[in-house]
């Protein structure tokens, strides 16, 4: 009996399942994936080859002002092997660089003092000048339009530095294609107004708006557009392996860099979907399971091998709530999943409203199968999302069981729903 472990919150859960029933699990090859060197090597080797661009330390010379934008705290990128390299880089080629940090929100909640020193360590924390964009208060100029039309309202800062670059990771995400690269500028650190633009639910309805797609993906083409209007000159990005340790290090140009980035990662984590009437699936345990809006991302994971009609056992800590204030009060005034997309899709581009799209994208799953919802959140708060909530892998799966009607049914495990690019059978 195969014993499949499932990271929740920063604990990790197992369970066994029934060879009878046991499907497979869909696991990217990066699970188990060794490094050539170690982390600070492997960041220090990409910064002293770049792709498509000079060194950082080269385009830093003469110039006074320095942005450069991190992520925040919704993100594990390991800021930690990543940022000091970056600032060496600088200042070897400009010791008088004025540098700033900004932490990139997008439309997240603010960082704290807390996570700041948990992700760049105390001593960034208190020797540098870290600003954190917000996307209503924070100053902003409007650079012109987007592709689509919309637009780009970006934090004032980007426009000031004589040079902007920025640090992230790459991993697969379920509507932008990959994160990483040009996600640093917008949403990053774009207006609020900007985000909804970019997220409105003609675009979040494409097909090509989808995990590992970039090609003819409306998101991911104005983001690139946002990212060049803004000059982003430089990005150092990583790939990270379910450890959240540095395993594969880019350097160089937004897109031929991320380029670069997206296919080592495609490679190593697309795997073939597996139907089954159940799929068990994760957000990859802390800390990208601190919320429901942020689970959304594993789930369509598990949407794409569930088969019509199934379940989907979703595990996700939640110790930060629902993670979106209107996304929560959505499913609280519609209860009628069909009549909630058709809401979204008349909705005007620029009438887009905050959490809209992770509404738009959970109402999807949902309207294909029954999610339950392993979590430490009050039950009363998981039905109104229209899940079932559960405490625990075995009382989920007597749910799980009950719904579909058959106490053998097969079981699809993915341990990390948001490390696999999922290819649909269908």
């Amino acid at each position: 009996m195969p014993v499949v472990t499932f990271p929740y919150g920063k604990e990790m859960l197992e369970y066994a399942i029934p060879d009878a029933r046991f499907k497979g699990q869909l696991v990217s090859q990066m699970h188990h994936y060794k490094a050539a060197a170690s982390q600070e090597e492997l960041v220090k080797q990409s910064l002293e080859h770049p792709i498509g661009t000079p060194k950082l330390s080269v385009m830093a010379e003469g110039k006074k002002k320095v942005l450069i934008i991190a992520s925040d705290h919704t993100r594990p990128v390991p800021s930690k092997f990543i940022i000091p390299p970056m600032l060496a880089e600088i200042r070897k080629g400009n010791p008088q660089a004025d540098v700033t940090i900004l932490v990139a929100t997008g439309v997240h909640r603010e960082t704290t003092k807390e996570e700041l020193i948990d992700k760049f360590g105390p001593g960034i924390v208190k020797n540098e000048k870290i600003i954190i964009h917000d996307s209503v208060t924070s100053p902003t100029v409007n650079l012109g339009k987007l592709p689509s039309g919309g637009d780009i309202i970006i934090n004032k800062l980007a426009i000031e530095t004589d040079l902007l670059v920025s640090e992230g990771f790459i991993e697969p995400h379920f509507f932008a294609g990959f994160s990483g690269g040009r996600k640093s500028v917008l949403p990053g650190i774009v207006n609020r107004e900007t985000v909804l633009y970019n997220h409105n639910a003609d675009f979040i309805s494409s097909p090509y708006a989808r995990t590992g797609v970039v090609e003819d993906n409306p998101v991911h083409i104005d983001m690139l557009y946002a990212a060049r209007t803004a000059r982003l000159a430089f990005i150092c990005n990583v790939v990270i392996n379910a450890q959240k340790e540095v395993i594969f290090a880019v350097s160089g140009d937004a897109d031929l860099a991320h380029r670069a980035g997206r296919e080592f990662l495609a490679a190593k984590c697309q795997v073939d979907a597996i139907p089954a009437d159940i799929v068990i699936s994760t957000n990859g345990g802390y800390p990208l399971d601190q919320n429901i809006y942020q689970a959304v991302k594993g789930m369509t994971a598990a949407e794409a091998t569930v088969k019509k009609g199934g379940v989907i056992i979703m595990l996700a800590y939640s110790n930060d709530g629902h993670g979106g204030e209107s996304f929560f009060n959505t499913f609280k005034q519609e209860k009628n999943l069909v009549r909630m997309t058709e809401t979204f899709l008349k909705t005007p581009k620029n009438k887009t409203i905050v959490d809209q799209w992770e509404s738009q994208i959970l109402s999807r799953v949902l309207q294909h199968a029954k999610i339950i919802y392993i979590s430490s959140l009050p039950d009363d708060m998981i039905k109104e999302f229209q899940m079932i909530p559960a405490h625990s892998i075995e009382e989920a799966m007597k749910k799980a069981e009950e719904l579909v009607g058959n106490p053998n049914a097969a079981i699809t495990a993915i341990p990390d729903g948001i490390a696999v690019i999922v290819k649909s059978a269908g």
